[in-house]
């Protein structure tokens, strides 16, 4: 990372780097969402079946909008549908900034996710900030190092310019001291703090997600938004994907370790995930000294 790249992205909690795909790269992207929309809309055979039931793809009309990003069905594509997306998550330009933005041990925590856009799809409202605190998303220095629980990387496969709508954010916010207004969440009142940086096809948007305030601004232009989001976090960071399949105590240990356990027992042998779904590994103490499952008393 350069001295002027750190500064932008400590400053501003994004960053776009410019051309980093290449042109043969982003026709062969496009091409593959292309064959997974294709087949999600009219493919009769197993493997349209397998993409549909993986992608839970989203369209407007005949045209795909959205897919799931806890299953990595772009990466689980038959060759060369899954190359161009098994390229993002390694390539080497990718990867050097994440080394500086999340430490050595980043790994992938959910996506690829296709975000596709048309006119009609409305705003995404703004959201993150870390607020409430969210130590596994929050953004720390120390010792002249960044560092963020959880970076998105969004490759743009199609422009996405001033005025077209795509992806918004608030510059600063990932060190803001207080709440976010209403007006600035909807876009209804956004006090000139809202900024919608223009990207051209190649280029990526590095952001601190769930640290800084971010979302998407109403598609307007007449060509598709195309974007891939790849959730990555650092090692000790656990959000989504895989690690809600084993949250459960009988799958993180094993069941001869917690069967004979109380619910109060078993509430701490949950695994990580930040989004656990379930209050069973929240617990209360009252001030006699009693302890329950949060919201069973």
């Amino acid at each position: 990372m350069t001295d002027s790249e750190r500064y932008y992205w400590d400053l501003n909690g994004h960053l776009v780097v410019r051309n980093l795909l290449t042109a043969r790269e982003l026709k062969a992207a496009n091409d593959a969402i292309d064959y997974v929309e294709d087949r999600c809309a009219n493919g009769r055979d197993e493997e349209s079946d397998f993409l549909r039931e993986s992608a839970q793809p989203r369209f407007m009309g005949e045209t795909l909008t959205r897919t799931r990003n806890n299953i990595p069905f772009l990466l689980m594509l038959r060759p060369p549908h899954c190359d161009p997306f098994r390229r993002m998550i390694s390539h080497p330009r990718t990867l050097s900034l994440l080394r500086f933005m999340c430490g050595r041990g980043f790994r992938l925590d959910h996506g690829p996710q296709f975000i596709g856009g048309l006119p009609g799809i409305a705003n995404h409202h703004l959201h993150g900030a870390g607020d409430p605190h969210k130590p596994y998303v929050a953004y720390h220095h120390q010792n002249g190092e960044p560092y963020v629980g959880g970076v998105t990387v969004s490759y743009a496969l199609h422009d996405a310019w001033e005025g077209e709508g795509g992806f918004a954010c608030v510059p600063g916010s990932h060190k803001s001291n207080y709440p976010m207004p209403s007006g600035v969440q909807d876009y209804s009142e956004d006090m000139g703090v809202v900024e919608k940086p223009n990207v051209r096809a190649g280029d990526v948007i590095f952001f601190m997600d769930g640290a800084q305030t971010h979302g998407a601004r109403a598609w307007q232009a007449r060509h598709q938004r195309r974007a891939i989001l790849i959730k990555f976090a650092s090692r000790t960071s656990t959000r989504q994907g895989a690690s809600l399949w084993h949250i459960h105590p009988d799958s993180y240990w094993d069941s001869n370790i917690v069967d004979e356990m109380t619910p109060e027992q078993r509430a701490v042998m949950y695994g990580p995930a930040s989004a656990p779904r379930t209050e069973s590994c929240l617990l209360d103490v009252d001030n006699a000294g009693n302890v329950s499952v949060a919201g069973s008393s």
